[in-house]
């Protein structure tokens, strides 16, 4: 456990709880996380993870205009949820994600893990664009994913991100209370 994990870790648990209360801060913050990140995932080998947190910077942007510019009239997004078929779309875009990764990551570099961590990676970046426009879907889908990377930096020896996962896990639970409260929630399907 390095300072530097100790400090992301500190602002990941700010970026999701703020997250959760739909605070656009949730963004700049998550971005200064996942750049530190970078660096984390590089130095243990977690090249995907590495690349996932590259991602995300983008995706926090991404995020950040979506919920203060994007929907329909352009003064931001309400919680919504998917329809089937989107939601179709973005697990089928994570499985193929997960298999194009994975063969990258086991045969071309000296991944530890490549396939549980390319599939990991893969369908964080699906529940990362749902959350990003404000799909209730995102939250049942970092549950299953955060608990997961539990174990994944548990057998890296990343113990202080392990818990910060097994808090993130929570905090995804509590995500999907809080937001399938919203009143938006029951008028909109996209």
């Amino acid at each position: 456990m390095s300072p530097l994990e100790l400090f992301a870790a500190s602002l990941g648990v700010i970026a999701v709880w703020l997250t959760i209360r739909q605070n656009v801060w949730c963004w700049p913050i998550g971005l200064v996380m996942v750049l530190l990140y970078v660096w984390i995932f590089y130095d243990v080998k977690l090249y995907s993870d590495m690349l996932l947190q590259v991602v995300y910077a983008g995706l926090q942007l991404y995020g950040w205009w979506q919920w203060t510019r994007g929907g329909g009239r352009h003064d931001g997004r309400q919680v919504s949820r998917l329809s089937p078929a989107r939601m179709a779309m973005g697990l089928l875009a994570g499985t193929l994600g997960s298999l194009a990764l994975g063969y990258l990551m086991a045969t071309h570099t000296d991944a530890a893990l490549p396939w549980w961590d390319a599939s990991l990676t893969a369908f964080s970046l699906v529940a990362q664009v749902w959350m990003a426009q404000k799909r209730l879907e995102c939250w049942p889908l970092w549950t299953l994913l955060d608990a997961l990377f539990v174990a994944l930096f548990c057998y890296k020896g990343l113990y202080l991100t392990a818990a910060l996962y097994a808090l993130f896990t929570l905090l995804a639970i509590q995500g999907w209370r809080t937001w399938r409260q919203d009143s938006a929630l029951g008028r909109q399907t996209a």
